[in-house]
């Protein structure tokens, strides 16, 4: 199977110039620092212990955030480098404004480039986060005798089943992790099949906040219109048909209050079409967030049609429905708007994010259901209780134990 994949990756280096130069070309790769992908580094390795963090993008890259702010305070470490492997992460990255820490675009899972990496980078320790499980940078690291750690690791149903597809390849890889540290016990379950020899459940790392978080606002204009109105529900991240449960929801609470606007963040944007079309067959008035015209007073629900605006929109907010819930998609991370302070509504189909649904239902930030009937009923709850938000400090002290614990791991491994 290594012979195979080495096949793959020789044949993908030698194609990757193409992707390299399409992906320039519609803004998802770096004009300029596109060259660390082939190992040529755009920064220089200070002398000392180094530490390697590799993270797939940006929600992986903010659950580390917190480790790397207090791997800059240890004095034993003298550099800290993160990889990532998108071109918004890097831009996010950028904010913090670290002393000893770097990034750097993840090189191709090519044999001759990584070791060319490592042979520059020579990190004391290489931590992979959630499921950036890569074959090629395993055992490269493995045979150099390098610490190899698998933080916040996660591994879903779907991923599992392809990992037990090729069981002893699955086992030699696995086995190579020094150690592994799950995000949950399913998890932790599943890494010990797939060959994982020393395993320990730690939680979920993105329970944890950095206090240098700048989240981003809405203009002024926006957050004018939003306060002279009573904002019913935020449906995030919603697919297929789910926004007609926050359409009926709003028909049903009109009758009631007549400033009432519900917001729709759509999971991918290039549905807003059939959303528009759903949204006329009721007479619903609706604003578009890229509509840069004047926003009327009387329109009834405000798509967000744009990327990376979810956070904005959560500061607003009371209520969240969070989307891929209602249909076999395993719903979606419903942690950032709970560290909002916001109120999570949800339906049954939650396997990818179970555990922390648990933890969110344990501390009254969630609540389950099962039909469009009582979840209207849920929100009507909701909006009758005069406390609004909830004190998401709950969150942000269960997110410091899970951070706290992993960082005594990590110093003890590096």
């Amino acid at each position: 199977m290594f012979f195979i994949y080495n096949l793959i990756s020789t044949f993908f280096l030698i194609i990757s110039p193409i992707i390299v130069i399409y992906r320039i070309a519609i803004g998802k790769e770096d004009k300029i620092r596109f060259l660390e992908r082939y190992a040529i580094s755009s920064k220089k390795r200070k002398k000392g212990k180094l530490v390697w963090f590799h993270c797939s993008s940006v929600g992986e890259l903010l659950s580390i955030i917190p480790i790397i702010e207090k791997l800059e305070l240890n004095t034993k470490i003298d550099q800290v480098l993160i990889t990532t492997t998108t071109l918004s992460s890097s831009k996010i990255f950028e904010k913090f404004k670290f002393k000893k820490s770097l990034h750097q675009f993840f090189p191709i899972d090519n044999k001759f480039i990584l070791n060319r990496f490592l042979s520059y980078w020579k990190p004391a320790a290489l931590l992979l986060c959630e499921s950036e499980i890569w074959p090629n940078l395993i055992c490269s690291t493995k045979n150099r005798k390098i610490k190899l750690i698998l933080i916040n690791a996660r591994i879903t149903k779907k991923s599992f089943k392809r990992w037990r597809l090729l069981k002893h390849f699955s086992k030699k890889i696995f086995k190579k992790f020094d150690v592994c540290f799950s995000q949950n016990t399913e998890t932790k379950a599943r890494l010990v099949k797939l060959g994982a020899t020393n395993t320990k459940n730690l939680g979920n790392l993105k329970f944890t906040t950095s206090k240098n978080i700048k989240y981003d606002i809405l203009d002024n204009k926006i957050r004018s219109f939003f306060k002279r109105k009573k904002i019913l529900i935020t449906g995030a991240s919603t697919h297929f048909n789910e926004e007609n449960f926050v359409i009926q929801s709003h028909l049903h609470f009109q009758k009631k209050s007549k400033n009432i606007i519900s917001i729709i963040i759509p999971r991918h944007i290039e549905r807003v079409s059939e959303i528009t079309k759903e949204l006329n067959k009721f007479s619903l008035k609706y604003h578009t967030h890229s509509n840069q015209n004047k926003i009327n007073d009387k329109i009834d629900i405000y798509i967000v049609d744009t990327y990376g605006e979810l956070n904005k929109f959560y500061r607003i907010s009371d209520l969240v429905f969070m989307g891929g819930s209602l249909i076999k998609h395993g719903g979606q991370n419903p942690l950032e708007p709970a560290k909002h302070g916001c109120r999570i509504i949800h339906g049954p189909n939650i396997d990818n994010f179970k555990e922390i649904y648990n933890k969110l239902n344990d501390m009254k930030i969630s609540t389950k259901f099962h039909s469009y009937k009582i979840g209207i009923k849920t929100i009507d709850n909701k909006l009758k209780n005069k406390k609004s938000n909830f004190d998401n400090k709950k969150i942000i002290n269960y997110g410091q134990k899970i951070l706290k614990s992993t960082y005594t791991e990590i110093i003890k491994l590096i």
